[in-house]
């Protein structure tokens, strides 16, 4: 119960914060955006339609295309934060802030619609429209949802250059980068993780070390020098990226030969990390 008022509160919060990147910076600045939300702004730069109804509209539609693709919590979740975000882009309609410095919008543009959104889908839901093409690319490719979201607004907003013009569309270019990097963040969170692949003679100390003292499991994999043919135990080990300079000082006091490959991590899930159910 507590997890789905604290799932509720983030697309509440993420819909009220997308609303105002809008209605504050957005199309006081006659910037452009992406997905629905890009094309409902340029119809109102063109005819004054109401974004918060052609937002609601279109991305009803694109739901009921698209539900039978989504698992039935993302498409719960999705109804819920449609619904918020076409009620605060009409509640936050005449909001107004003082700036007049084009930069300065852009980048709080491109700040509340990727924090907004990432609150949105960290819990599971989308905004629809291309969110809902970036989490299926991400479903069936793998693609980082961030980026895939960026890749299909770029589609929109570099056809609202028509209306807007090419200043403005630099302006909307720089707003989405920035919007997909905060998006990025909220979704990964503070605690990237590094995958660490050691090769070394002396894996034995090194295993014993990285258990007892950093408290992180290893797992040895069993290997081979292709031009020596002598078998080799390999020492893979997932730790959080303030634990990489421990590892190094361990494998170096133990071995200065090592061979050590460091990767960046996406998703961690497992003992000691996050449930893979979640």
């Amino acid at each position: 119960m507590k997890r789905r008022v604290f799932d509720m509160v983030m697309l509440l919060v993420g819909g009220f914060l997308f609303a105002l990147s809008v209605n504050l910076f957005i199309i006081p600045n006659d910037f452009g955006e992406g997905g629905v939300t890009g094309i409902s702004i340029i119809l109102y730069y063109l005819f004054s339609w109401s974004p918060a109804l052609v937002n609601i509209v279109a991305n009803g539609i694109l739901l009921v295309i698209g539900y039978r693709l989504l698992d039935s919590k993302t498409t719960y979740y999705t109804i819920i934060a449609v619904a918020f975000n076409a009620l605060f882009l009409h509640l936050t309609q005449d909001w107004s802030i003082s700036s007049s410095d084009p930069v300065i919008n852009a980048i709080f543009a491109g700040l509340f619609a990727g924090v907004g959104i990432g609150m949105i889908i960290r819990v599971g839901g989308t905004t629809a429209g291309t969110a809902i093409l970036a989490r299926l690319a991400n479903k069936y490719w793998d693609w980082n949802i961030s980026y895939a979201l960026l890749f299909f607004d770029l589609i929109v907003a570099g056809a609202s250059i028509f209306v807007i013009g090419v200043e403005k569309t630099m302006f909307t270019v720089v707003l989405l980068y920035i919007g997909t990097k905060a998006m990025e963040f909220i979704i990964e969170g503070l605690n990237p993780k590094k995958a660490v692949t050691i090769i070394s003679t002396q894996h034995e100390r090194i295993a014993n070390h990285v258990t007892e003292v950093m408290d992180r499991g290893v797992t040895v994999l069993r290997g081979y020098g292709y031009y020596t043919g002598q078998t080799k135990d390999i020492l893979y080990i997932v730790i959080s990226k303030q634990e990489v300079s421990n590892l190094k000082k361990i494998v170096r006091a133990e071995d200065k030969n090592a061979f050590v490959t460091i990767h960046d991590v996406r998703d961690v899930f497992g003992e000691g990390f996050i449930d893979i159910s979640k």
